[in-house]
């Protein structure tokens, strides 16, 4: 059975950084698409960043040029790098992963596989 395990979250100060991690294991899969989701209290989930072997990363225009995704594909790793964080980014932040190549839908949609989330709080 496929794992994710997210790490990294915390409480920081509004213009501070947060990087997360991700480890996939038991994943049967040498081609997939990998990201990070977050939800916030009393709102729908919202895909962050998504990136696949292409490396060709998608954001969320809420954090595009704060939020950098990266990766070892080949050990099954993620990374989320928070930069400038806002008040607005406190969420349970997941990760996400699914067999295959990111989609045009895959940021909006989610993927197959999730973890239990890290908690991010950003504070004014």
């Amino acid at each position: 059975q496929v794992e994710l395990l997210e790490s990294g979250g915390g409480s920081v100060q509004a213009g501070g950084s947060l990087t997360l991690s991700c480890v996939a294991s038991k994943f049967p899969y040498d081609s997939y698409c990998m990201g990070w989701f977050r939800q916030a209290p009393g709102k729908e989930r919202e895909g962050v960043a998504i990136i696949d072997r292409r490396g060709d990363p998608r954001y969320a225009d809420s954090v595009k040029g704060r939020f950098t995704i990266s990766g070892d594909y080949d050990k099954y790793h993620l990374y989320l790098q928070m930069h400038n964080l806002k008040p607005e980014d406190t969420a349970m932040y997941y990760c996400a992963a699914e067999s295959g190549l990111c989609t045009d839908v895959s940021l909006k949609y989610g993927l197959d596989y999730w973890g239990k989330g890290t908690l991010v709080t950003i504070y004014s």
